[in-house]
């Protein structure tokens, strides 16, 4: 029971935070969302700080956990990008933006602890996509015209500023496809 309802607190932590950012939420709203007492937020995560922290931490295991089922399901690496690609823009289907892109906002006034998650994120994130970019050069399924380090840091910022950008449009998911759509051209093909 204590695993289930630290998990259900999570969860919808994590939505709101992804939809409203870190500063508009409360474990009040968590409390009446998931139908418990603050107190027993506060038993599982002490401080909003040691909970945005997890939030982070369990966010970056899911995503290192998405990349590694992309990169084992024997798809070429064009395949690959594209289902990346996808996880941001599956987001903006329920208005969320990437948790640890929506906490880049407020990094200044998050711990140290939380920001060093962040980071971590960052750079899980940026090396798992230099790999998938060194394997596409590779196999020739593309050119790299920078180290794949930089490209992949392009790429990570591209599809952040994207999900931001497309948010406030009418329809996410096209605005979406249109900014990264001549950037991601030579690496995706026409297979969007």
């Amino acid at each position: 029971m204590k695993q289930n309802t630290a998990q259900q607190i999570l969860d919808v932590a994590q939505s709101m935070v992804r939809n409203r950012g870190y500063s508009a939420f409360s474990y009040a709203d968590i409390a009446q969302q998931v139908g418990i007492r603050k107190a027993s937020i506060h038993y599982h995560f002490p401080s909003k700080d040691d909970l945005v922290k997890e939030l982070v931490k369990r966010y970056r295991e899911i995503l290192e956990s998405k990349c590694r089922q992309i990169e084992h399901k024997g798809i070429t690496p064009q395949e690959q990008l594209r289902e990346f690609v996808n996880l941001y823009k599956d987001g903006l289907q329920e208005n969320q933006i990437c948790l640890c892109g929506m906490l880049t906002a407020d990094f200044v006034v998050l711990n140290s602890e939380i920001q060093a998650e962040i980071k971590n994120f960052f750079a899980v994130t940026e090396s798992w996509l230099a790999r998938l970019l060194h394997r596409g050069c590779e196999t020739q399924a593309w050119q790299c015209n920078q180290s794949v380090e930089v490209e992949a840091r392009i790429l990570l910022s591209t599809l952040q500023g994207a999900q931001l950008l497309a948010r406030v449009a009418a329809d996410s998911t096209s605005a979406f496809e249109q900014i990264t759509g001549d950037f991601l051209k030579d690496k995706l093909g026409n297979q969007r």
